[in-house]
């Protein structure tokens, strides 16, 4: 990369989610840390009050899997694609970007659920722990989770005849669970799905 660092020999970084397209972060790189993280595969960055190279996640655990680096029509600037493995701000928040000064549409970070939930039903599948729904519905199988999602689709089509948004939010929340139980039994990843309708919008 013919990456145009400052006098200072930095360069700004925006750490974004490779799935959910969420902000994490803005960090500075000097050539050493890019380097580390093109070649390590996980992300450092030069910190400008210690006036030295740090690895996120090193004592946190929060470690950031790097997808792809990108630069700029400038080249001043690279973007960095991250798989998190864990909350990118120091607060704890997964994203540093959580106070808007205005918000006309929802936050990516709205739909982080999804990904995190998705992320425990595979855990629960992997680790089956005792006395967990979720745990239940893999030792039940497929027939089990088949019966349920149809179930839960059929108590939104009653929600949504009663007008009821209440019981609507409750069950279309129920089904989304369930749909994504079906989902990791059958192994299908809901990023596909989401592959999926990004597709079909572009048309």
């Amino acid at each position: 990369m013919n990456i145009r660092f400052d006098e200072k020999g930095l360069v700004p970084a925006i750490v974004q989610d490779v799935e959910t397209k969420e902000v994490l972060t803005l960090a500075y790189m000097n050539e050493e840390s890019l380097t580390k993280t093109i070649e390590t595969g996980e992300t450092w960055f030069y910190s400008r009050s210690r006036q030295e190279l740090w690895h996120k996640g090193a004592t946190s655990g929060n470690t950031q899997s790097v997808g792809s680096v990108k630069y700029d029509c400038d080249q001043d600037a690279v973007l960095v694609l991250v798989e998190p493995k864990g909350p990118a701000c120091h607060t704890g928040a997964v994203s540093c970007f959580t106070e808007g000064v205005t918000e006309r549409n929802s936050s990516l970070a709205d739909y982080q659920i999804l990904q995190s939930l998705e992320k425990l039903i595979i855990e629960r599948e992997k680790e089956r722990p005792e006395g967990a729904y979720t745990t239940y519905l893999f030792e039940k199988g497929v027939d089990k989770i088949l019966k349920k999602v149809g179930e839960e689709a059929s108590e939104v089509i009653i929600a949504a005849k009663n007008r009821d948004q209440e019981e609507l939010k409750w069950e279309a929340a129920d089904l989304l669970y369930h749909l994504q139980v079906l989902l990791v039994e059958q192994g299908l990843p809901f990023k596909e799905v989401l592959k999926t309708l990004e597709e079909r919008h572009k048309r």
